[in-house]
């Protein structure tokens, strides 16, 4: 009997032991392909970020901040700040309600709703842009009840909203839904038999269980919206000092060959990623610490 018990024992370690090998690289395995992540990384990311700050600096400290600090560019600097807090609170609002309903229910048109969600990942920024000019524009679908009324939506601010709120409503479901879906329905169940009312549980039940995964959702959406491009420069008009965003009031100071302005502007953007790229970061160390514990 207990040479069987060894015979097993001997067998599960070496079953382990060889899993082990399996999973090992040689050395040069390794460091090659950290070798090549790193070469990726300083092409395509370091490089080009180093170059921004270079170019915006190379006329002097003086010429970055007149750049900077041009009636312009802090309208710019506004108004993509005042189009990312409203699409924001709103892709929020609709992002914490599709991942609730799709990953706790089940219900006629889930695959649709699912689908829409992913629908701007599929289409162009540009032609969402071109669907606003159709449907607001001034020879649009709805132009004569917005002329009716004296509203302006393409080349004004309500435009340049509604663009920046399609692009960007995906990614706090998208991040939800999978984390939604996987955590279950067990608890929110168990706290409805206790008596809890609906807000309630998604107050002290729900909202604890995805905290992180939503803040990551709201800094990926922010992200997008202060750098969107292409469904803006549409419906935008690029009008000066009234819906130029700070994207397009680089293309435009480029253009001009204003060279040293457009990549001072450019390094306010790219700033503005670093910090976003930093608040990430700490939020994906603080979940897997909290996920370790």
């Amino acid at each position: 009997m207990s040479g069987a018990v060894a015979l097993r024992v001997g067998h599960s370690r070496a079953e382990h032991l060889q899993s082990l090998s399996a999973t090992r690289e040689a050395p040069w395995v390794k460091f090659s392909l950290i070798g090549l992540a790193l070469c990726f990384f300083t092409l395509f990311l370091l490089l080009p970020l180093l170059a921004v700050f270079a170019e915006a600096f190379r006329q002097g400290v003086e010429v970055y901040k007149n750049a900077l600090l041009d009636e312009e560019t802090l309208y710019s600097l506004r108004l993509t700040l005042l189009a990312a807090a409203i699409a924001l609170p709103l892709n929020l609002v609709f992002g914490v309600a599709a991942a609730w309903a799709i990953a706790k229910f089940e219900f006629r048109g889930k695959h649709f709703l699912i689908t829409l969600i992913d629908l701007p990942f599929s289409v162009s920024p540009v032609i969402a842009g071109l669907i606003y000019v159709l449907l607001f524009g001034s020879q649009g679908w709805f132009a004569p009840w917005l002329q009716a009324w004296d509203i302006k939506i393409i080349f004004a601010v309500p435009g340049i909203v509604l663009a920046t709120v399609f692009v960007t409503f995906p990614f706090i479901a998208r991040e939800l839904i999978p984390l939604m879906q996987a955590q279950g329905k067990e608890e929110e169940e168990a706290a409805v038999v206790l008596g809890a009312r609906g807000w309630q549980t998604f107050w002290y039940v729900t909202l604890p269980n995805i905290k992180w995964g939503l803040l990551y959702g709201v800094i990926l959406c922010n992200a997008r919206a202060m750098g969107e491009f292409g469904a803006v420069s549409v419906v935008s008009g690029h009008i000066r000092g009234e819906t130029n965003t700070l994207p397009l009031h680089v293309e435009i100071l480029y253009n001009e060959y204003q060279f040293s302005a457009a990549f001072a502007v450019a390094s306010l953007l790219a700033f503005l990623a670093l910090i976003t790229l930093g608040i990430k970061t700490w939020v994906e160390h603080r979940a897997a610490q909290l996920g370790n514990h």
